[in-house]
């Protein structure tokens, strides 16, 4: 399927506010068709131009009085240019004029243009009086043509040189280029003309162009910024709907501190208030860090993902999270947190249609100006060959088409703005057990472990820190207990502290049983 048609389907799945803000490619390619009918009307057809058009040659350092520039934008100009040896010793062996395709002008207003070299005939006939300007001729005694005898058509026995033919071609449509260098080539004298042709239709496509770059990247920065209202917004009302203990149940939430509580007889109570979805919300942010609906962060398939493969990761998301009931009554008790969950999920539909936005519009640009080059002929400088040769207009051109790095802006906002509202558990886990770190111990080396792990390294006589081998475990004691981060696990995770707790006592008692000679694993036997 051609891509203009794979671009409007495209198109027609995305939101309005996307929609009526991407690239008109189908103008464009009208606009390319307007440039080869242009080239054509000139006598420069594609497959003239491809044998033609070169790169521009290098400056020269010596002038050549035989060489003007002439300018038809421009007809009373009398610029003379430097003719470099290269181009006038091409010029007279290979048969045809030599064209430069160039784009000067800035980024918001590239002017495309064609500066060819053709050789001219000397004109056989000149009068002396005239008030034009004097247009200069190779000669060594400074011979000169004045323009009247030039430009006037109407005079009998007048040999017309190129520049008067161009500038009619020009001004009424008189004879094409192709025609025009094709006469002169059968008198070359020796004198060589440089010639500037504007081109019209080029210079409203790439103005086209920039215009609609331009204007897609103030919309993505109004999207951004609408975005960034959008998830602070939202980071409040869940952060109101999953409240910790300490607000939920403040009559019973007592912090502990080493000046009032014994470590060894710290107990949790179940506080899962009615008043807080934290739970769920956890387990929400839980599965949605597993999905990696963006961006992956296993080894082998690190970095940004592809549309097709964020979609389908988005949309296991959801059917996950629907299979345990997530965001219906049973697990959120607040109304708000279900409608918030809508708005979460909203955010994510939206971050993968800018995506596709973002793609989508870099792929149009790309095709377009390869069909261009194709259609037209005329080389983009650093498209068709290194980057590093991109003139300074197309460079800046191009700076308007990294709008691809937003969507991941948009995931970056959501990692740091949102997520962390819900104190992730793996944040807080013992490195020997890795569950919850209840009741920490932090050595004295700085390093963080759950008081069970670090009792057993005692027994085992085994003194060295696990991440960094400092001597401290074996002088570690009541005192290396984390008390302000106790009581924070104690706040955010009640449930997940008591199980370690439990778990820890319940592993204690095994260990007694084993030194008194008893096997926990069998029935009691009372003799």
């Amino acid at each position: 399927m051609h891509f203009s048609k794979t671009y409007a389907r495209l198109l027609l799945t995305l939101p309005p506010e996307l929609r009526e803000n991407a690239i008109q490619y189908r103008q464009l390619k009208r606009l390319i068709n307007q440039i080869v009918t242009e080239l054509s009307s000139l006598g420069l057809s594609p497959a003239l131009l491809q044998e033609l058009i070169s790169p521009l040659p290098a400056a020269p350092t010596d002038v050549d009085d035989r060489t003007d520039q002439v300018s038809l934008a421009d007809s009373e100009s009398d610029t003379s240019e430097v003719l470099p040896s290269d181009i006038e010793e091409w010029f007279k062996t290979s048969g045809f004029p030599k064209v430069v395709y160039e784009l000067s002008g800035s980024s918001t207003n590239i002017l495309p243009q064609l500066r060819l070299w053709v050789s001219v005939p000397e004109p056989k006939h000149r009068e002396e009086n005239s008030s034009s300007k004097p247009l200069e001729l190779e000669s060594d005694d400074e011979e000169v043509v004045e323009s009247k005898d030039c430009f006037d058509h109407g005079q009998e026995g007048v040999t017309h040189t190129l520049l008067w033919s161009l500038q009619q071609m020009q001004l009424s449509g008189a004879p094409n280029l192709q025609a025009i260098t094709s006469g002169a080539l059968s008198h070359v004298t020796g004198r060589t003309q440089e010639v500037v042709v504007p081109l019209i239709h080029d210079t409203e496509f790439f103005h086209n162009l920039s215009t609609a770059l331009s204007s897609v990247s103030t919309h993505l920065t109004t999207i951004h910024a609408e975005f960034r209202s959008t998830i602070q917004e939202l980071s409040r009302t869940i952060g109101d709907s999953a409240q910790p203990a300490s607000v939920t149940s403040r009559a019973s939430f007592h912090p502990h501190s080493r000046l009032t509580s014994h470590a060894g007889m710290i107990r949790t109570p179940n506080r899962e208030s009615n008043k807080s979805d934290l739970f769920s919300w956890r387990e929400i942010f839980q599965l949605y860090v597993e999905a990696e609906v963006f961006e992956s962060v296993g080894e082998q398939t690190r970095g940004e993902l592809t549309v097709e493969e964020s979609e389908k990761r988005l949309k296991n998301f959801a059917e996950r999270a629907t299979q345990r009931g997530l965001g219906d009554s049973k697990k959120f008790k607040l109304k708000q947190s279900r409608q918030a969950l809508e708005t979460f999920l909203g955010l994510n539909l939206f971050i993968l249609n800018v995506k596709k936005y973002s793609h989508a519009n870099s792929e149009a640009v790309r095709k377009i100006l390869k069909k261009h080059t194709k259609r037209t002929s005329l080389p983009l400088p650093g498209l068709t060959s290194e980057p590093d040769a991109l003139s300074p207009q197309l460079t800046a051109l191009f700076a308007q088409m990294h709008t691809t790095t937003l969507p991941r802006t948009m995931v970056q906002a959501i990692g740091e703005t949102l997520l962390p509202i819900i104190p992730h558990l793996d944040d807080y886990s013992c490195l020997i057990c890795t569950s919850i770190a209840f009741k920490p111990i932090r050595l004295n080396c700085g390093h963080l472990f759950c008081v069970r792990c670090l009792v057993k390294m005692q027994k085992r006589g085994q003194g060295d820190c696990p991440m960094c081998r400092a001597p401290v475990v074996l002088t570690a004691n009541r005192s290396n207990v984390d008390w302000a981060l106790l009581n924070f696990m104690q706040d955010w995770f009640p449930v997940e502290a008591k199980e370690k707790l439990e778990a820890n006592e319940k592993e204690a008692a095994e260990e007694q049983m084993r030194e008194l000679g008893l096997d926990p694993d069998k029935p009691c036997v009372i003799m």
